[in-house]
């Protein structure tokens, strides 16, 4: 039994676990959040960077603390029904309903309709997509060389190709930096944290983690603490990789405003710089980048959810599932990469502070003794704050007015919520819950534990007392 692994080996697993993480998105909103922020950029990208870089790293780091084999055996902390319906939602999201439908309509968007032309329209979408998916499905069908496909195949492919374009871009700038847009000139810090949702990687990281350490104790390591460490260590070549590509990204953003002025997303952005810097030789390198990003992405997707269904519907083969949700992922594909993105957001402004209130219950669980009464009030407090969010940017996205109901809970919220409007309303109300509950799970475990040693002295002392006789 082995307790770690060699440098290598951590190595391959952190690139296959970035190449999970790294999808057309990853690319899109970073550039986006370069152009808008200007010569605020680098508080934005602080922000970005902690919920698009740090947050899928705690994930990773809560399932090998946690020991819980997976997501649904962690969230039934709070409730056993709740473990099932969280994990299931969220593997939903992450899978057929948003992300996977997302990796293969930007995937063309950006990769194949720049060679195209606009006049396939839906055809060339769909014959598109029909391709990419069943690259996906073969994939997928094979998870056990996950590993050796992805982490040493794919994953350098899109490292390099990006490195290239980013050094040649710091060593040459497109352009000065321009004045901050709207949000990011008075709260950059703010905003760029908020857009750091946009990745769902966060989300993600709490299923990728079971694969990466599933993938660690197949390497031979099987004991606790050698698959935390291998996890961190692989985790950490994951995110330094994201990391370094996020700035990059970002700072093309940044420079290419004064030369080509703000686009409405950071797909244009990509591809007129590798077009400004590389001609046609740079367009087809981005679309290679694009195609290679989306399709890992697919395919770790599509895995983690065949893996979680068929263990909560044994009867059910993981080939069925996999083949299910890679048709179902397709058909919402085809319904274009703007509807994805609407419908998308109002889930995630729901799931992502639930997602992260759970990582910190995680981490602080041993301090309050692992008391499901700190779980539960904080995942109810975190639940009725969320819950509006994703109401009101539901009807924000599509242009419905407010329920009168729904008006006046967002107004109180408004008035008595700090950081409600950045989307952090949530926040302060449930560190204060943590601390009440902690303490009173702390006080009951006192009270309980003197009262057992009570019980046993007046054990001992009973049986000390020798019998009276006549």
């Amino acid at each position: 039994m082995k307790d770690k692994l060699s440098f290598s080996s951590y190595f391959v697993v952190g690139v296959m676990l970035f190449a999970l993480f790294f999808g057309a998105g990853n690319l899109i909103f970073p550039a986006q959040l370069g152009q808008n922020a200007g010569t605020n950029l680098w508080p934005a990208v602080i922000g970005f960077l902690i919920t698009g870089v740090g947050l899928p790293f705690l994930g990773i780091l809560v399932m090998g603390v946690s020991g819980s084999r997976n997501l649904q055996e962690l969230s039934r902390r709070i409730h056993p029904i709740y473990g099932i319906v969280f994990t299931s939602l969220l593997y939903l999201t992450i899978g057929p309903f948003f992300a996977a439908p997302r990796t293969g309509a930007v995937a063309y968007d950006i990769g194949i309709s720049p060679f195209v032309g606009k006049e396939f329209g839906q055809a060339g979408l769909l014959i598109f997509t029909l391709l990419f998916f069943a690259i996906t499905l073969w994939f997928s069908l094979n998870p056990a060389k996950l590993v050796d496909r992805v982490g040493k195949l794919l994953s350098p492919g899109i490292i390099i190709l990006l490195i290239i374009l980013l050094i040649t871009v710091i060593a040459k700038p497109m352009g000065a930096i321009e004045a901050p847009q709207n949000a990011y000139a008075s709260g950059a810090f703010m905003k760029g944290f908020t857009e750091g949702y946009n990745t769902m990687d966060a989300l993600a990281s709490l299923v990728f983690g079971i694969i990466v350490i599933n993938s660690i104790r197949a390497m031979g390591v099987n004991t606790t603490r050698g698959v935390l460490t291998a996890t961190a260590k692989s985790g950490t070549v994951a995110i330094t990789f994201l990391g370094i590509i996020y700035v990059g990204i970002a700072y093309l953003g940044a420079t290419s405003t004064q030369k080509f002025g703000l686009f409405e997303s950071g797909g244009p952005v990509l591809s007129s710089a590798a077009s400004h810097y590389f001609g046609m030789t740079g367009t087809v390198m981005l679309s290679i980048v694009i195609l290679l990003a989306c399709l890992t992405t697919s395919i770790g997707l599509m895995t983690a959810c065949g893996e979680y269904f068929h263990t909560l519907f044994p009867r059910i083969s993981y080939k069925i599932f996999v083949t299910f949700f890679t048709t179902i992922t397709f058909i919402i594909a085809n319904f274009g990469l703007a509807n994805i993105i609407n419908y998308s957001i109002p889930v995630l402004m729901l799931l992502y502070p639930l997602a992260i209130v759970l990582m910190l219950l995680t981490f602080l669980s041993p301090l309050f003794n692992h008391s499901r009464l700190v779980y539960v009030a904080a995942t109810i407090v975190t639940l009725l704050i969320s819950i509006i969010d994703g109401l009101k940017t539901f009807c924000d996205k599509l242009k419905i007015d407010y329920f009168g109901w729904l008006d006046g809970i967002i107004s109180f919220y408004k008035q008595l919520l700090p950081f409600y409007k950045e989307g952090l309303g949530w926040l302060l109300p449930v560190l204060i819950v943590i601390l009440i509950t902690g303490i009173i799970a702390r006080v009951q475990l006192n009270s309980k534990t003197m009262h057992k040693k009570t019980k046993q002295k007046g054990t001992e002392g009973s049986q000390k007392e020798k019998p009276v006789t006549f």
